[in-house]
């Protein structure tokens, strides 16, 4: 049985994030410490996307791509016929300043819906892209009411039948011309803009907690400092 961590195991781990985020920043330069500490200030989990199935590589990555862009540090991919790939040419090394959420699925139906249950649990409303024509434009979408999670659909289907079931609520984005939908990683991009506007017009806590800013920093870290995980097994080491 795994052992549950209390209170003083929390405490160490902040403890020791602390100390490794001191330890590593000497190696990094006093640019980049400014410029990470600048992208931390606007980093956010208020919001968030869900990528349900995609299949063209370059379409995910272009998503992350956007997120890491506009502050959003969480994707979450939901992986059932088609497995999460990556483009490096189109990600640009976005892909090492967020993470990647993973939620394989045997079953869509259960699946799918045991995957807004877990957003749910952690605050969030759960509107799913859909044409239907009782759907909700994205920019009529009250970001204070709460933290968002936007589910887009596959390339071809859109986003499944069991999205849209147990969905919170249904989105669109307006258009005005004869093609019948966008591209799905320009609906991501329109979608995602449009939330973070109105988010940083409020005056809603939408930054992340000094505890989650730590833990990125720590991670950053890790990949702003040449063979940081030598350095780090040499440091500790020596403390021992």
């Amino acid at each position: 049985m795994q052992k549950l961590k209390g209170p003083m195991d929390t405490t160490a781990q902040i403890s020791k994030t602390s100390e490794l985020i001191q330890f590593l920043s000497q190696f990094a330069t006093e640019h980049k410490l400014a410029l990470m500490e600048q992208v931390l200030s606007n980093r956010t989990r208020y919001i968030t996307v869900v990528l349900e199935d995609l299949y063209q590589s370059q379409n995910a990555s272009a998503i992350v791509r956007t997120c890491e862009c506009l502050g959003i540090q969480d994707v979450h991919v939901i992986e059932q016929s088609a497995k999460y790939g990556t483009n490096k040419k189109v990600l640009k090394g976005s892909q090492y300043w967020v993470d990647i959420v993973k939620h394989k699925i045997k079953h869509r139906a259960e699946g799918v819906s045991e995957t807004m249950d877990v957003l749910r649990s952690e605050g969030y409303r759960v509107l799913v892209t859909s044409v239907d024509p009782g759907s909700t434009s994205i920019h009529e979408i009250d970001i204070t009411q709460g933290k968002v999670a936007i589910v887009m659909g596959n390339e071809l289907r859109g986003t499944s039948t069991e999205a849209v079931q147990h969905a919170d609520g249904l989105v669109h984005i307006p258009m005005v011309g004869f093609t019948e939908s966008f591209n799905v990683s320009v609906s991501a991009a329109i979608c995602l803009s449009a939330m973070r506007n109105k988010l940083t017009e409020t005056d809603l806590n939408w930054q992340l907690s000094e505890i989650e800013k730590d833990d990125l920093r720590l991670k950053w870290l890790r990949v702003m400092v040449k063979k940081s995980d030598v350095l780090i097994r040499e440091y500790l080491r020596g403390k021992n």
